[in-house]
């Protein structure tokens, strides 16, 4: 119970912090260090630790490991969209986009699924100008159009390499990437189907999905698309078939866009300066260290004792405690590097390891961020489109709703 209300304090801690404006980074390394202390949790311990990890783990399971290919990976994410946006891609996208789906409610739909699959922090603002422009034209609602643009947007972080969380997933649990993303497909395709039908179906009468004036060949859109979406596929491809880092894929798909399209060699150095982002190497840092001070002081046995002495059900622990830290934090790495320490017994069991419970795990994660009012997407969806944020909210809750009822469901039939 004592490491239970040490672990609330800590993250209440990082809660306040982000309501004060600390910027993330900074909050998350606080709010470890408060973790560290109340636990006791010494240099010593931390280095025995670590060196129990390189003794007793493959070295893509350590901590150091992790921090270095994490970072690397969310830091060259952003080298990608600067590029492409030096190059021209990204321009040619959205009339590449509207020329390929000239149905405004598959524009509405398809613009923030495809601009999510390139997850640059505040990235949401990518598609929100062209969601914005469609749904204006034919009269939706603004909140409507920001939950479309928002909901839509995260469909693919339950299964796409890229969003570092499938890597550390997948690295804590030492499982091929296939088999994690094959159990969270579930979670994708419920997302989309619940959007279509609350978001779409449900709010665009089908008289107003006129269809959109064409612009050019639909060989030549084609083209635009599949130069802006090749280096995001590749990387994909690369991690799940042949288990090459995405830090290592995403790094050979910006090399093969700037030598593609012939890109100055004097302009590479401001390319690369896109990767300048300490907050998110502080982030990553401290969502690591919180995890370290959990398992080096012991405190995942306690709380997992804890939760079978109250005889908590087993599917609600895996569902709400990643739901809990999820909504109050509005970050999801960081979330399964706190939750999954405690969670990972019901998951790896004697009886082999349970990829359905990490499903609904991952089901409750996905839906406090959907609800989080601290998330920071939800924030500049509710100032871009000038909607109230609780409206946005009200519209996301029965798609977000679909995502864990099909968690449930996983986990219940596997």
């Amino acid at each position: 119970m004592y490491a239970l209300v040490m672990i609330f304090i800590a993250l209440t801690v990082l809660v306040v912090l982000l309501r004060l404006r600390v910027r993330i980074g900074r909050a998350m390394v606080a709010s470890a260090l408060v973790l560290a202390i109340l636990l006791g949790v010494t240099p010593g311990a931390m280095g025995g630790r670590l060196a129990a990890e390189w003794r007793d783990k493959p070295l893509s399971e350590t901590t150091p490991y992790l921090f270095v290919s994490l970072t690397a990976l969310l830091l060259l994410v952003n080298v990608v969209g600067k590029a492409m946006g030096q190059i021209g891609l990204s321009a040619r996208l959205v009339p590449a986009m509207h020329g390929l789906f000239r149905s405004r409610r598959a524009a509405l739909t398809a613009i923030p699924l495809l601009m999510g699959m390139l997850p640059t922090p505040g990235g949401i603002m990518l598609s929100a100008p062209m969601v914005r422009e469609a749904g204006d034209k034919i009269g939706v609602e603004r909140s409507r159009l920001a939950a479309i643009n928002f909901f839509f947007r995260h469909q693919w972080e339950p299964i796409w390499p890229l969003f570092p969380a499938i890597p550390l997933i997948v690295d804590m649990l030492g499982v091929p990437a296939g088999r994690v993303i094959g159990y969270h497909a579930a979670l994708t395709v419920a997302g989309i189907l619940g959007g279509i039908v609350f978001l779409l179906l449900a709010g665009i009468p089908p008289r107003r999905a006129e269809h959109l004036p064409a612009h050019g060949s639909l060989g030549a859109h084609a083209t635009d698309f599949l130069h802006a979406l090749w280096p995001i596929l590749f990387t994909a491809v690369l991690y799940v078939r042949w288990h090459v880092p995405p830090a290592v894929g995403v790094l050979l798909a910006i090399f093969g866009l700037l030598l593609l399209h012939r890109v100055d060699v004097r302009r590479w150095g401001g390319i690369f300066r896109a990767a300048k982002e300490p907050d998110t190497v502080l982030l990553l840092f401290g969502a690591l260290w919180f995890k370290l001070n959990l398992e080096a002081s012991g405190a995942v046995g306690s709380v997992v004792t804890f939760f079978h002495q109250v005889n908590l059900p087993p599917l609600l622990i895996l569902f709400v405690l990643p739901f809990l830290v999820g909504f109050s934090t509005g970050v999801t790495t960081p979330t399964v590097a706190i939750t999954y320490p405690f969670l990972m017994p019901f998951i790896r069991t004697p009886d082999g390891m349970r990829l359905g419970m990490e499903t609904l795990a991952f089901a409750g994660l996905v839906f406090g961020l959907a609800l989080s009012p601290i998330h920071l997407c939800l924030a500049l969806s509710a100032s871009y489109f000038q909607t109230p944020l609780l409206r946005i909210v009200m519209r996301v809750l029965p798609p977000a709703l679909c995502v864990a009822a099909a968690g449930f469901a996983v986990a219940r039939l596997s």
